[in-house]
């Protein structure tokens, strides 16, 4: 798998971990756990960007769903789906934590997980709120 295989995967395992911690109400501990104990198939690299993603997603919740909020217009978090909510969360926790990767190239990403997960119909609206945060990072800087 080449290096960008990877690293969607790993988003895409990361975004697996908060639906599976967001729906189950389980702390990210016990996610963690429970969640790769059916995976021994992935490897190092992709397992610890995933979990690196994960970790600042659920650290940074209540900042990264603020930041959901308030450029999602009119969407309450609770009513958004599960799927997209955690996408979202995924990439603004890549936006927000990591430095490396311009942010078209997360939006991009999430965009292409959340086509395989979500309704055609989110995607437009993943898409406008992930890039409002990311054009608001931007101008912070």
């Amino acid at each position: 798998m080449t290096i960008t295989g990877k690293r969607r995967k790993s988003r895409e395992l990361a975004m697996q971990m908060l639906f599976q911690g967001d729906v189950g109400k389980q702390n990210p501990d016990e996610v963690r756990k429970s969640f790769w104990k059916t995976r021994d198939d992935v490897d190092d690299d992709t397992r610890g960007f995933a979990e690196d993603l994960f970790r600042v997603a659920t650290a940074r919740e209540e900042e990264i769903d603020a930041l959901i909020v308030e450029h999602s217009k009119n969407w309450k978090l609770a009513r958004m789906a599960a799927v997209d909510r955690n996408v979202l969360r995924m990439a603004i926790a890549e936006i927000i934590g990591f430095s490396g990767t311009p942010f078209p190239i997360v939006i991009n990403e999430a965009l292409e997980i959340a086509r395989r997960y979500s309704a055609p119909e989110s995607i437009n609206f993943l898409n406008g709120v992930l890039d409002a945060v990311a054009r608001a990072r931007l101008s912070a800087r």
